[in-house]
């Protein structure tokens, strides 16, 4: 029997107030797992980043399944990437009167989920009934 067609489905999460690199710490715990592993992996994980980086996969799985119709047993993460965002340039105060410049980065998530179309079952056909004689 021939393999289904696998599709991919994207999600993005733009401008996560936290540094890439921290972020792609926790995306690198789960990068080519099954989704429901990662999101079970993310929610015992005792780091800020694990709950952007489960909300951007629970919402490319919400996408695979609600918007293209892909069964939610076959999803696992294609692609999962993190890239550095904008960052903010801001002061510090220091002593005699000096501003200490620093950067408050950001993070753009990517994820992709792969999988395939769930099988929706025809109705069955209805059995002929006989016609009814009509009561006087």
């Amino acid at each position: 029997m021939a393999e289904a067609q696998r599709f991919t489905v994207r999600a993005h999460i733009k401008g996560v107030d936290q540094t890439p690199r921290k972020v792609s710490i926790v995306a690198s715990l789960v990068r080519g797992r099954s989704v429901a592993d990662a999101l079970v992996i993310l929610d015992h994980t005792p780091r800020r980043a694990a709950l952007a980086v489960k909300k951007a996969i629970a919402s490319a799985q919400a996408n695979a399944i609600n918007n293209h119709g892909l069964d939610a047993r076959s999803l696992d993460i294609h692609t999962l990437s993190v890239t550095a965002g904008p960052r903010m340039r801001r002061y510090k105060p220091a002593s005699r009167g000096r501003a200490q410049p620093f950067q408050k980065r950001s993070s753009h998530i990517l994820v992709e989920v792969s999988g395939v179309v769930k099988q929706v079952k025809k109705p069955a056909k209805k059995a002929d009934k006989p016609a009814k004689e009509e009561e006087k």
